[in-house]
């Protein structure tokens, strides 16, 4: 456990926190899964069981080196061949604001998946608000590193946005936690300054 404990030292915090969030000799589908440092997490860690999502070959490589199991392809596309409640928990890590089609995304992971963990940077986070005011350009930042031209993300969202989403499509939060400065939080007592000083979001929902 502790080879395992350095050789993990340093990830980004919410790494840790989803593979708190899930359950030991859980099945996981992980989209978006990237070079599968996550999923490999959730074996090591969790003992768990499952697969991965990458639609980028250079990161598929990479996760299939890992020992994992990974589906190379268009994650949308390939979450429409599962079965309902085929995994525990479908993970989309950092990666929602880069789909073409986010609400169709969520709507299969919740299908597919009996809870489903999305994490996401909030734009609505108030360095973010500032840095727009001020400078009157798109903000960078180490959560948002792109310049405008190049940037993967298409569908920014804010905490607020989210909380809405949920409500208007009945969707559950079973938990949420906001990441603030490499530290966590539960919240920040209102959902308006929840959505204020929240630099990260990690949500647990389901159908």
């Amino acid at each position: 456990m502790n080879n395992h404990y350095n050789e993990y030292k340093g990830l980004h915090l919410n790494y840790e926190i989803i593979t708190n969030i899930i359950k030991k000799n859980a099945k996981v589908l992980d989209i978006g899964c990237g070079e599968g440092t996550l999923l490999k997490m959730l074996y090591d860690q969790k003992h768990c069981s499952g697969v991965g999502i990458e639609i980028d070959q250079h990161n598929a490589i990479k996760s299939i080196e890992k020992g994992l199991s990974i589906i190379q392809g268009d994650l949308l596309e390939w979450l429409k061949n599962f079965a309902d409640n085929e995994y525990d928990y479908v993970i989309l890590n950092q990666t929602l604001q880069s789909t073409e089609k986010p609400d169709m995304v969520i709507d299969e992971m919740i299908r597919v998946g009996k809870k489903a963990v999305v994490s996401f940077p909030n734009f609505g986070y108030w360095r973010v608000r500032f840095y727009l005011l001020f400078n009157g350009t798109m903000p960078k930042s180490n959560i948002l590193p792109f310049e405008w031209y190049n940037t993967p993300n298409i569908h920014l969202l804010t905490v607020k946005d989210f909380f809405e989403f949920c409500q208007k499509r009945n969707i559950k939060i079973l938990d949420s936690i906001y990441l603030k400065r490499a530290k966590a939080f539960k919240n920040f007592f209102t959902k308006t300054m929840t959505n204020l000083f929240t630099e990260e979001a990690v949500f647990v929902i389901s159908k």
